[in-house]
């Protein structure tokens, strides 16, 4: 089953692919196909912000889930709410780089100050999450067998796998 699933998946990626293409004319490239839905043609990246890259998921996940009227409030809820948390991340990026243009000298903060900045960090995270499974929770229940097993591979957060350095994902070594 888990073969059959990856084949519709991989199906849906690849026509989004061509139908991006295809509305702006361009031939598709040897590229990954990751990278060609993530950057435009002059080779920036398409999105910037997370609430750019929210809409675009959202219409991924939309039709790739099969979405019915029955479902609609329950996404409309879903949709929202990944909205909502992306145009925070919007603000907290702009924050992030206007307080980084008003610092002199960047100075590292002592291993306190640290794990203060970690725990703040994954508080935020754990508030998020609970929106989120708020939202998805009553989703999910609404969905068809089918639909779940697309909601499992495509709902469930990824876990960063360690790179060849030993690290893994974004974490800094202590």
């Amino acid at each position: 089953m888990n073969k059959a699933l990856a084949g519709a998946l991989l199906s849906v990626g690849l026509g989004s692919a061509f139908a991006l293409h295809a509305q702006t004319g361009a031939a598709p490239t040897a590229q990954p196909e990751a990278q060609q839905l993530t950057r435009h043609q002059d080779g920036k990246r398409a999105f910037t912000k997370p609430s750019e890259r929210v809409e675009a998921r959202l219409a991924y996940l939309r039709t790739a889930l099969k979405i019915t009227d029955a479902q609609q409030p329950q996404w409309n809820a879903f949709a929202e709410t990944l909205r909502n948390q992306a145009r925070t991340a919007d603000q907290r990026m702009q924050e992030h780089r206007v307080q980084r243009g008003q610092q002199p000298a960047r100075e590292r903060p002592n291993a306190i100050a640290r794990l203060e900045l970690e725990q703040q960090r994954h508080a935020a995270l754990a508030t998020r999450i609970s929106e989120r499974l708020a939202v998805q929770r009553p989703l999910y229940a609404t969905l068809s067998n089918e639909q779940k097993a697309i909601a499992d591979e495509l709902l469930a957060p990824r876990r960063h796998h360690a790179s060849r350095s030993g690290r893994g994902g974004h974490h800094r070594a202590a």
